[in-house]
Formats: C-alpha cells, sequence, structure tokens
C-alpha cells in the first residue's frame, strides 16, 4: 500500500490492481486504514532536544498545535521556563510540555485520557531523552484538575474545540498556579472564556490565523 501525504490518496497502478467492481470499497475502507496509521512529523523548535521528530495520531479528533502558534507561544513565556514546573493537561502529542522541558523546565506532568496518545507522548519523551524529568498519566483532564494537589508553574491547555473544556478547567486549575506563573490556552478564536479564575486574569489575546492563544497572569503582581 503507497501512502501519500494527503488521507485517502493513492497512486494510479493501485487502483488498476484493484477488479472494477470493487474498487470503491478498497479505496475506502483503506482510506479508514490510513487515517488511523498515517503520523504527522514535528519537530522541537530549539534548546537540549532541538530538531528532534514528535510523532503524533492523525485523525478526525486529532489536531496539533501548529508550528507557527508554537513558536509564538513560546516566544510569549521564554523567560518563564528555567527551573519551573509545567503542566500539559491536554497531552495529546505532549509537544507543548516536551518544548518546555527542551528549554529548560525543571519537571513536566502530562495527562491525557486517551491511551493512544499517551504511548506516543512516551515515545517522544524517550526519543528526546527527556523522559526523567516527566510523569506521564492517563486520566481524565478534569478530574486531574479538579482532585490534583500539586502546583505548576506553567500550564499549558490545549484541549479538542467546541467541547466546554477550557470554561469547565480554567476555575479549576487556577487555583493550582504559584504566584507569578502563567496560564496559556488555545481555542478557536470565538471562544468566549472567563474572564477571571482565582488570582488569575486574561493578560492579553492573540489571534492567528482562527486560532486564539489567551494568556491568563497572576492579579496579585
Amino acid at each position: 500500500m503507497t501512502v501519500l501525504h494527503d488521507y485517502g490518496r493513492f497512486q494510479p497502478d493501485t487502483a488498476r490492481r484493484v477488479p472494477a467492481n470493487n474498487q470503491k470499497n478498497y479505496l475506502t475502507n483503506h482510506k479508514v486504514l490510513c487515517e488511523r496509521i498515517v503520523t504527522k512529523n514535528m519537530r522541537v523548535i530549539t534548546g537540549s532536544a532541538r530538531g528532534r521528530v514528535l510523532e503524533t495520531l492523525s485523525g478526525n479528533d486529532v489536531r496539533p498545535t501548529s508550528d507557527r502558534v508554537k513558536e509564538a507561544v513560546f516566544s510569549i513565556i521564554q523567560f518563564e521556563l528555567e527551573g519551573r514546573s509545567v503542566l500539559d493537561l491536554f497531552g495529546g502529542s505532549g509537544q507543548l510540555g516536551i518544548e518546555a522541558l527542551s528549554r529548560g523546565a525543571e519537571k513536566a506532568t502530562f495527562v491525557d485520557s486517551d491511551d493512544e496518545a499517551v504511548k506516543v507522548i512516551r515515545k517522544n519523551l524517550a526519543s528526546t531523552k527527556l523522559e526523567k524529568q516527566a510523569v506521564v498519566l492517563r486520566t481524565d483532564s478534569v478530574s486531574f484538575a479538579a482532585s490534583h494537589t500539586g502546583r505548576f508553574d506553567v500550564v499549558f491547555l490545549d484541549p479538542p474545540y467546541g467541547k466546554g473544556f477550557l470554561q469547565k478547567v480554567i476555575p479549576l486549575i487556577a487555583p493550582k498556579v504559584n504566584t507569578g506563573g502563567v496560564i496559556v490556552c488555545e481555542s478557536p478564536y470565538d471562544e468566549k472564556l472567563p474572564a477571571e479564575a482565582d488570582d488569575f486574569r486574561i493578560f492579553r489575546e492573540y489571534r492567528y490565523g482562527k486560532t486564539k492563544i489567551t494568556v491568563y497572569r497572576d492579579t496579585i503582581l
């Protein structure tokens, strides 16, 4: 089977080898298979793991942070990572937490409820040689935010769009962020987020195409 970059596209000679009356089912079935197994490669931008390729699952529910948005996020918080404790709450591939570790964060906690996502996070941590600084948990992100007793300095929130996760999680996680910490959220540009949560409030919003980055900072400072 030959897989191209676009899902469901095959070399013409592949289709010709299938009987005409079966070609439609053949291509449909192989499109589904490809959507499950094709991965998109991303790279760590800078730091100790600079240039390392990261793996993520592909599929309709997978929406990795684009390189453009990731670079923008880490430009915003570039001086707030050294020696800090990081939470990547909707871990996915783990690319945000891994980028933070590569840039000098002391430790990172990755949370995701999906088995395959947890496997990919662990694989990416191993390939970047950052696994000793990480904790990976397979659990519901909202439940974790509600029950976890630890504290963090930097929190990344990049949940699936359109399911109301940010509205639930921001008030739960804000009390667990240290004074002087930061919460970074990724959402659709037209999604309204809470103006304040505990001692944190929206400091600034940035728009990149259809994506919005919202930064919460401590109102005590």
